[in-house]
């Protein structure tokens, strides 16, 4: 059972950095997490794409992802770097391909481009930006993801929709990774998010650490590929799993086993205190992670 993992860095979203008060030095805690996973067997590096802290909005920081994605792209040289997912209300979809087509430069090919619908409403109305019910968020995602694929395989993109168009863009250079940068997806839905992957995704994240809801969740995924024509095994299906710290690195292996059972082959983690103590992510590299390679 073999499974790649990631790890996301503190950048102030789950209140992670709020013991340290200076900005810089809680930017630079966030860098050095980086470095550490950098130096070690992970994958990848992960943020978040949100504004206002969770579980409620409090006056603390949350840095901006694509912000934290270029520098932490020119702070580490050989992991790969990723947001889990970016919020499609909050970039135009020509701008994200753009942006992400730079940031995979910069990284020499390193990006995991995550995309979601969005859910956080608190933030959406704060920051000016009009919020919608699931199903216009979804038709609205829908357009952006096949907007975003034209955007990085074509020269003159042209797309009419209900909520974008865009009109020959150029989008130079398109990113280094070929055949585009890695095309990522976020939430479980079965109607559209899922199917939406099967089309057009390299990656996807569901079902949140629970191997039954990722069973189900990958089933449905295999469905849409065969319907499509698309091989299954292409797609890294990978899951969040919180760290909790009182388990031991056997009963994280055990638990990481059902996941790889029930079809995880990616696993994205969070350690909670990671800013302030490196040694449970060193511990977990050096334990548990050599058992799933």
């Amino acid at each position: 059972m073999s499974i790649d993992f990631g790890v996301f860095v503190p950048q102030g979203w789950r209140m992670d950095l709020v013991e340290i008060t200076d900005p810089v030095e809680q930017y630079e805690a966030m860098t050095a997490v980086a470095k550490v996973a950098d130096a070690g067997p992970w994958d990848s590096i992960w943020v978040y794409d949100h504004f206002h802290t969770v579980p409620e909005p409090t006056m603390n920081t949350t840095f901006e992802a694509w912000t934290v994605t270029s520098t932490l792209a020119r702070d580490t040289s050989r992991v790969n770097i990723g947001q889990m997912v970016g919020c499609n209300g909050y970039r135009h979809p020509a701008l994200y391909a753009k942006i992400a087509s730079t940031v995979d430069v910069a990284s020499h090919g390193r990006l995991y481009a995550g995309l979601g619908a969005g859910w956080y409403e608190h933030e959406w109305k704060a920051y000016g930006y009009e919020w919608a019910d699931v199903p216009e968020r979804m038709a609205a995602f829908r357009e952006a993801v096949e907007i975003v694929h034209k955007m990085w395989t074509e020269d003159e993109p042209v797309f009419t929709g209900k909520h974008y168009r865009i009109d020959k863009p150029i989008n130079e250079p398109k990113g280094v990774r070929k055949p585009h940068p890695s095309f990522w997806l976020g939430g479980g839905g079965e109607k559209v998010t899922l199917k939406l992957v099967a089309q057009y995704a390299d990656g996807a994240n569901f079902g949140n650490g629970d191997p039954e809801i990722f069973k189900a969740k990958a089933a449905i995924l295999r469905a849409h590929c065969d319907r499509l024509d698309r091989d299954y095994d292409r797609i890294r299906k990978s899951t969040g799993y919180s760290i909790d710290l009182s388990l031991s690195s056997a009963q994280h292996i055990a638990k990481l086993e059902q996941l790889a059972e029930a079809g995880a082959d990616y696993v994205i983690t969070y350690f909670p205190r990671v800013a302030y103590d490196h040694e449970p992510l060193l511990k977990f590299a050096e334990e548990v992670i050599p058992q799933f390679s």
